[in-house]
């Protein structure tokens, strides 16, 4: 059985590096101090370790721009190769990059990388410079998807991404995605790291405006299913927070909440909507948002 760690102690941040250096500068005779970059502040590192606590391997990411992530320095220990453990540690990387809400990664291979990155879903897409001024690396790129994804009626729920997109650009700029859609629960997600303040957690405000947009979603995709159709506006809105966001933001609404009836719709009569959105971080409740909705009639 292994485990995927952040190192975040002083001893185990040591061992990393150790084991970075010793797996892929050491072959070429390079000291200590030459695996590490500029980039290690702003970086996710990640180690495999067995049941013993023996690392494994290790990586790390980074994000290039707020849709694309950079992962660098997999190693994998010489006696655990060609067993699956760099498709973990790669795995494990990817969904960091995904929960920092990146849309593709980025990889420079070396030649002697290039068949595992092919086999995991990267592609060439360019020449990279040489590493260490000898070793000849491509530009490798993949885009990422959500595994953990079920979206029932996929076509209402693209309908919904393209319409937060381009109708409240907010949502872009803050990593807004629908997760999941099975016609009772809504779930969407935020990038943290699109929406992070000073002391490393959610803004207030871009939690707000996560739990409105899901309980927006919610009654569009509602409104999809019954077949009708009307303008979505946010009446009024308030929040408890609980607790602050510094892992994964998450934003939960069931159909249970709502309360709402539209037959007035039918009637082309103003519709009020009512219903409360749970918002966590990771799986830890931190507010809870009630929501007054109208929806207005098609104008005739």
């Amino acid at each position: 059985m292994y485990t995927i760690e952040n190192p975040t102690s002083e001893k185990d941040i040591e061992d990393y590096f150790a084991f970075r250096w010793r797996w892929l500068r050491q072959p070429f005779g390079y000291p200590q101090g030459s695996e590490k970059d500029e980039y290690e502040g702003v970086s996710e590192h990640r180690v495999v370790k067995n049941l013993n606590g023996e690392i494994l391997a290790c990586g790390r990411v980074h994000l290039n721009t707020t849709e694309e992530a950079q992962i660098r320095h997999i190693a994998v220990h010489d006696d655990y190769r060609r067993k699956g453990i760099g498709q973990i540690m790669l795995a494990g990387l990817e969904q960091v990059a995904r929960d920092l809400g990146a849309e593709r990664a980025v990889t420079n291979s070396r030649e002697s990388s290039i068949n595992f990155f092919k086999h995991n879903g990267f592609r060439i897409i360019d020449d990279a410079p040489n590493e260490l001024g000898k070793l000849k690396r491509k530009q490798m790129c993949k885009k990422l998807f959500d595994t953990n994804t079920l979206l029932m009626h996929p076509k209402w729920c693209r309908e919904l991404q393209t319409t937060w997109h381009e109708q409240i650009p907010i949502t872009e700029h803050m990593g807004i995605k629908l997760h999941q859609y099975t016609e009772r629960t809504i779930e969407t997600r935020a990038s943290l790291n699109k929406n992070v303040n000073l002391h490393g957690t959610m803004f207030a405000g871009s939690i707000y405006s996560l739990a409105t947009l899901t309980g927006w979603g919610m009654i569009f995709l509602q409104l999809k299913q019954k077949d009708l159709e009307g303008e979505i506006v946010l009446g009024e809105g308030s929040i408890q927070y609980h607790k602050p966001i510094n892992k994964k933001p998450r934003a939960i609404c069931n159909i249970e909440s709502m309360n709402t009836k539209f037959e007035l719709l039918k009637q082309g009569k103003k519709t009020p909507v009512s219903l409360t959105v749970e918002v966590l971080d990771n799986e830890t409740s931190v507010a809870q948002f009630t929501g007054q909705y109208w929806v207005l009639p098609p104008k005739t």
